[in-house]
């Protein structure tokens, strides 16, 4: 999980704050509250998730409580990884 996560915090960090900060922002900070990505930016996000990771997002997907942070980012996209996983099992 650890990976999944620095890769995310890369594609904001290299995205969306062109480096600055050098990192210096919690997993837990939400991205539209602090002016990280903006709502285009969430599409953008959306993208690198899906081609990146090979991923499905649904519309019912696109809510803060998946996309609004690092740590949130994390979880859905281990959940989607998970599902996944299981599908294929099948």
């Amino acid at each position: 999980m650890a990976d999944i996560r620095d890769d995310l915090r890369k594609f904001v960090l290299d995205n969306f704050l062109f480096g600055q900060l050098n990192g210096g922002f919690s997993d837990d900070v939400s991205f539209m509250e602090s002016g990280i990505i903006d709502s285009t930016g969430v599409l953008e996000l959306i993208g690198f998730l899906e081609r990146r990771y090979e991923i499905t997002c649904s519309h019912e997907d696109l809510i803060p409580e998946n996309l609004d942070s690092i740590a949130s980012l994390t979880q859905f996209v281990t959940r989607k990884l998970t599902e996944r996983a299981f599908v294929g099992q099948e």
